[in-house]
């Protein structure tokens, strides 16, 4: 029995993909009081070449996928990165009229940004200009914002993380360790 062996450059699609086609019943999602039409908000947006897509869930899961290697998964056992995820859902909510239905998830073109809405009855988009959100002449800033907020909470996260494998071990007598 082989294996197949996925590109390390599709991973982040793939999981892309994976959150943008699981259905809410699938992750023990329903509608409540708190979070009554979306249970999830995919932003992407282009970044030179790339692409970066930022997940936000309801119960505080939260990952950064992007179109190149790299990516940041399951921020959701940190409280702060909880807390931005489920912000970004509930600011997400104010946009469910702007959005349409689709069963489609294409990549933003230049200067935009698209926002997938995980509603209970299938996915919405918003499409937005980039330059508009970021001059803060269109509404959605606030939603690209929180993601934006959400991403920050990540690679903290993700420095943290990294700043703590690089520090060299105390010897267990407790004496400075050399460098």
């Amino acid at each position: 029995m082989t294996s197949a062996r996925i590109d390390p450059k599709d991973v982040g699609k793939a999981l892309r993909k994976l959150a943008l086609t699981t259905a809410p019943e699938e992750l023990a999602f329903s509608p409540d009081k708190e979070y009554p039409t979306i249970y999830g908000v995919v932003t992407d947006w282009r970044i030179g070449q790339e692409t970066a897509s930022i997940l936000a869930m309801k119960d505080g899961a939260a990952s950064l996928y992007t179109t190149a290697t790299f990516g940041i998964i399951g921020g959701e056992g940190h409280e702060k990165v909880m807390a931005a995820a489920q912000r970004c859902v509930r600011v997400g909510h104010r946009f469910v009229a702007r959005s349409v239905k689709t069963s489609e998830f294409p990549y933003p073109e230049d200067d935009q940004v698209n926002f997938f809405l995980l509603s209970y009855e299938g996915v919405r988009l918003c499409k937005a200009d980039e330059t508009a959100i970021r001059q803060g002449s269109d509404a959605i800033r606030e939603l690209f914002d929180a993601a934006q907020d959400l991403l920050t909470e990540l690679r903290l996260v993700y420095e943290e993380g990294t700043e703590k494998e690089a520090q060299p071990e105390a010897p267990a007598n407790g004496a400075s360790p050399r460098r």
